[in-house]
């Protein structure tokens, strides 16, 4: 039932599409919901770029230029946005609008390790471009929702770092819910179903009778896909009918940045003689072809490598597992991961045992009714993250939003300002690396000037 006239704008940081990644599957389904409450537009700001033949979903707006996006948020009740957003429109901080920053994914954890193999400069300069987004975004949310209890207690410090913690904050809520909330990623509440055939007997070699380990989503450089192609090279000495499916290689956002682990990963296939063999790498799957995936698959996996985003990371993909009942392997470090295994439906791995995820793939593909034994533990375990439910807090704030009790405290104290920054990165960049390296921040700076 929609409350009233109340409108909520939610702006997207993806692609939101036929084909979609993380970050606009969720905003898909969180306008889903809402949409059930309110009045709801889903919007993709100009930053994003357009995607050739890619159909455009109903009900989602996708701006060509600032204006507008302006025009879009004038009659919103409420904003809410995530990623480098406001970065790109600081404007969004200023409309006197309750503003909902979804902080969900940390990324300033998943940079260190995306951006590790480039040179230290750029690997500073990234780094401090993705603090100051945060910094922003943390100064000017009225609400925020992140994935998880460990993680909101990470989010705890930085508020805490930056003053949002306070007597004002305090006194409005000392459990500091009313500042921030859980809202993790969900699942649909329908079962999946089975459509069509994809894999199992009309997939390049893949048999009918084969056995499929699924990689769902993207391979990014803060995953281990290597770890598992290697495994297999071991697998392949004992079964020749076990097959690996990697879902997606290219992203829908060809703008986003590249994964340098999708080539190295493909290529380690070819060097061990595994490449379309028993390893498959596929672009993308649509959003809603991947139910007959992973319907089709015998156990999903996902490894990670041993870092700090492992610690605060939500691993969506095993969400799509849950919700298909497909039982899973997991790189033990993760808050979701450990969590199936402690319900009994998830297997967990050490970070980088290929010896230890090719004796674990062994014994459960031994197991001639894996997904029977773990049928009716998973739909237990999906009931608790189901949409509508986990987007609870979300739908709460929406339904009475509110300013955050320590605006007016704030707008006296002193942050650095936009030009501060830039000139102390000048000075850096000029003292360590020289004239060059400057002129290409400079034209990396206009260039995002351009799009804002």
């Amino acid at each position: 039932m929609l409350s009233g006239s109340r409108t909520v704008a939610l702006l997207a940081n993806d692609v939101i599409g036929i084909e979609m990644a993380g970050p606009g599957i969720r905003y898909w389904e969180l306008a889903q919901v809402l949409g059930h409450h309110f009045q709801t537009k889903l919007i993709i700001p100009p930053f994003i770029p357009p995607i050739p033949h890619q159909v455009v979903l109903n009900g989602v707006f996708h701006c060509q230029n600032v204006q507008e996006l302006r025009s879009l948020l004038e009659d919103c009740d409420v904003i809410v946005t995530l990623g480098v957003v406001l970065a790109y429109y600081p404007f969004l901080a200023r409309l006197k609008k309750p503003l909902v920053l979804d902080i969900y994914d940390p990324f300033l954890l998943a940079g260190l390790q995306r951006d590790a193999t480039l040179e230290l400069l750029q690997q500073i300069d990234a780094n401090e471009k993705s603090l100051s987004a945060l910094q922003m975004q943390l100064r000017a949310g009225d609400f925020f929702i992140c994935a998880g209890e460990k993680q909101r207690d990470y989010w705890l410090g930085m508020l805490s770092a930056l003053g949002r913690i306070n007597p004002y904050t305090y006194q409005d809520d000392p459990t500091l819910r009313r500042l921030i909330d859980v809202v993790p990623f969900g699942l649909p509440a329908t079962p999946p179903i089975h459509t069509r055939q994809v894999l199992k007997g009309v997939y390049k070699t893949i048999a009918p009778t084969d056995k499929v380990i699924l990689w769902g989503g993207g391979i990014w450089n803060w995953f281990d896909a290597q770890t598992l192609v290697r495994a297999m090279a071991i697998v392949r000495q004992q079964r020749n009918d076990v097959k690996v499916f990697f879902m997606g290689t290219k992203r829908p956002n060809h703008d986003a940045a590249k994964m340098e682990a999708v080539e190295e990963t493909i290529a380690l296939s070819r060097t061990l003689g595994l490449y379309d063999v028993c390893v498959f790498f596929n672009d993308w799957i649509p959003y809603d072809e991947r139910q007959n995936y992973l319907l089709e698959a015998d156990i999903g996996i996902s490894l990670h490598r041993d870092s700090v985003e492992t610690r605060f990371a939500f691993r969506t993909r095993l969400l799509d597992y849950m919700w298909a009942a497909l039982p899973v392997v997991a790189t033990e470090g993760d808050v979701l991961g450990e969590g199936l295994a402690t319900r009994g439906v998830a297997y967990l791995v050490a970070p980088g045992d290929v010896e230890g995820v090719a004796a674990l793939l062994l014994k459960l593909l031994d197991a001639s009714n894996l997904r029977a034994i773990h049928a009716e533990r998973f739909v237990q375990v999906a009931a608790d993250y189901h949409w509508e439910r986990v987007a609870q807090p979300l739908v709460d704030f929406c339904s009475s939003p509110y300013v955050a009790s320590d605006k007016t405290y704030l707008s006296t104290v002193s942050t650095p300002s936009e030009w501060q920054r830039l000139l102390g990165r000048t000075w850096r960049t000029l003292r360590t690396d020289g004239v060059w390296a400057l002129l290409k921040q400079v034209q990396d700076y206009l260039r995002w000037k351009r799009h804002s």
